[in-house]
């Protein structure tokens, strides 16, 4: 289910394409999925203009530092090549298809995922935007796949391009080599499912708030977060006063996906609300009939309660046996779940699969 988004007219950027021009099933069916960390975390820069100075972050005892190429930071219209190769790759992951780092890519079909138009500048921008991946290096002990990689890398580890011979030089296909941080987070399935209208949010700032609404209000009713923690988890290099008239901006305007956005100037604090109560997050009891949906949060801390373990196959084991042990009522199933996770990993802990077992 997908909610509409309000005052699309006149906030967000017009849909370039129909479903009409994705001939490739893969692209047509994959979900847009970014990872958990990436959302979290300031990883890149909201300027339009070349970053190049070194960034460093810390927040409740997560830290990274971000080191630009002299073409400058990551920014996070680049992040949307990565934000393609993660919903593939989890596409096939949900057929059972084998993955691996590297990914081929038709260029023609990322440009039409992600919004963008078709003509020689956008193909250049692909380019352009694969070197500022590819040479941003960064340092963090922020884990992925329960991993915590210290040395230096980068989103991209190699790239691949291949231009169609003649005038025009169209680029044809790009065959990307992901991080092993990037790629740890993929098989671990540290995803969250982001709205289709995210690639239409025209301003940087528009979609590092969602992504941190997406992140943390997820399917609760609301979140709340200071302006000052909101300025700092963003990633925005603004003084504060003109980021809370942008943020304010877009509470007035009411147009991000998924969520509703209030400022209380009283407090300095601001408010998401989620535009949809399907997506409460409050602990549903069963009926003695069926089990409710879990709530993102669960599989979260399933996840950390079981690692290793394929957190979607755990969700259909734990319901098998609650129904073949007579459906006991569940006053809080989320918490049972993982429970459950928990003591599965107990009797059986899963070794972490070397880089060749991926291959």
């Amino acid at each position: 289910m997908v909610t509409e988004t309000p005052n699309p007219a006149e906030q967000l950027l017009p849909a370039k394409h129909g479903k009409g021009d994705l001939f490739i099933c893969d692209v047509a069916d994959a979900v847009l999925k970014d990872l958990i960390p990436q959302m979290e975390h300031p990883f890149y820069s909201l300027s339009k203009k070349p970053e190049t100075a070194i960034r460093k972050y810390e927040h409740n005892g997560n830290w990274l530092q971000i080191i630009p190429s002299v073409k400058g930071l990551a920014t996070i219209y680049d992040k949307d090549i990565l934000i393609y190769c993660i919903s593939q790759l989890m596409e096939r992951l949900k057929r059972n298809e084998p993955v691996g780092p590297r990914i081929r890519i038709t260029s023609y079909d990322l440009l039409i995922f992600t919004n963008r138009g078709t003509s020689g500048k956008d193909y250049d921008a692909l380019c352009e935007a694969l070197d500022r991946l590819a040479g941003t290096r960064i340092t963090t002990n922020i884990c992925t796949g329960e991993e915590e990689q210290r040395d230096s890398f980068g989103f991209i580890d190699a790239a691949s391009i291949r231009r169609k011979h003649g005038l025009d030089g169209r680029l044809l296909w790009l065959e990307i080599k992901l991080s092993d941080w990037v790629f740890n987070a993929i098989r671990g399935q540290e995803v969250l499912t982001l709205h289709p209208d995210y690639f239409r949010l025209g301003k940087p700032l528009e979609r590092r708030v969602y992504e941190l609404a997406r992140k943390h209000c997820g399917r609760q009713t609301s979140w709340t977060i200071s302006m000052q923690v909101l300025l700092k988890k963003s990633g925005s290099q603004s003084p504060i006063k003109r980021f809370r008239q942008m943020v304010k901006h877009i509470a007035q305007h009411d147009h991000l996906p998924d969520y509703r956005v209030t400022f209380d100037e009283e407090t300095d604090h601001v408010t998401f609300y989620n535009r949809e109560s399907w997506w409460d997050n409050t602990p549903l009891p069963s009926d003695g009939e069926t089990l409710p949906p879990l709530p993102t949060q669960a599989y979260e801390d399933g996840r950390a309660a079981a690692p290793g373990y394929d957190i979607h196959a755990l969700e259909a084991e734990w319901r098998e046996w609650w129904a073949s042990s007579g459906k006991p009522r569940l006053d809080n199933p989320a918490a049972a779940f993982v429970g459950f996770c928990r003591s599965r990993h107990k009797r059986a802990p899963i070794q972490r699969k070397t880089d060749r077992d991926w291959q």
